[in-house]
């Protein structure tokens, strides 16, 4: 992946957008709405309209807008994100790893740097890694190509049964929530078992954790979820 930025107004507030827009499209790549963006940036809606036609509209579009049909990445913005998103998550395995900070605080931290790390200092922090595939939230980190594993897993809300499970991976957006989890034990890789008090919450304990911990159906959208062997 390049790691030298194209002349088209990239910078930070642009690699959130294309990061947020990677996101949000899913492994389907399907068109996101300018109130899915406003929501997830917490900005108003006429400076997502008014960022999507700047990038759509430079000399190397990293977008493809239309006006009421949303927004999909070009070839330059999906590479560009992907990028940033490897920066970011070699990051915080780096953190985690390496410098023994909390998984809660990892991600903080490399919003902070992801955008202004060399391709040399890339390399050097992913081979003192060995090369990982996973940060340590369990999100899958893209090669140096831009290609990304596959990871078969499902949210924790579409589970309609009780059952062993291992968690495959945790939102790193609230770090709150995130305490709670490995307080309990639930942390990527561990095994799990759910329970189901109601239609709206979830019972997740984990096998070093004396208590469950129940989660309403928001809080659980970010736990991920694999069966276990």
């Amino acid at each position: 992946m390049p790691a030298k930025r194209q002349g088209n107004g990239n910078t930070e507030s642009v690699d959130n957008y294309l990061k947020a827009i990677l996101a949000l499209s899913g492994s389907e790549e399907q068109r996101v709405s300018s109130s899915s963006l406003a929501d997830r940036l917490g900005v108003a809606p006429a400076s997502v309209t008014n960022m999507l036609q700047k990038l759509a509209t430079s000399p190397s579009p990293f977008v493809e807008y239309e006006r009421h049909r949303g927004v999909l990445l070009s070839p330059a913005g999906k590479r560009r994100a992907l990028e940033v998103v490897r920066h970011h998550r070699l990051i915080e395995t780096f953190l985690y790893e390496v410098l023994d900070y909390p998984l809660e605080e990892v991600h903080e931290e490399a919003e902070r740097l992801e955008h202004f790390i060399s391709e040399r200092f890339e390399e050097r922090i992913a081979a003192k890694l060995g090369n990982p595939k996973f940060d340590p939230h369990g999100h899958c980190i893209p090669a140096m190509d831009g290609k990304m594993p596959k990871q078969i897993s499902r949210p924790l809300t579409s589970l309609d049964r009780d059952g062993k499970f291992v968690v495959d991976s945790v939102s790193d957006q609230d770090a709150l929530l995130l305490k709670r989890l490995k307080a309990h034990g639930i942390i990527p890789g561990a095994r799990i078992h759910v329970t189901k008090p109601s239609s709206e919450q979830f019972a997740l304990r984990g096998n070093s954790a004396s208590q469950a911990l129940t989660l309403s159906r928001a809080l659980a959208e970010a736990v991920r979820i694999r069966p276990a062997n």
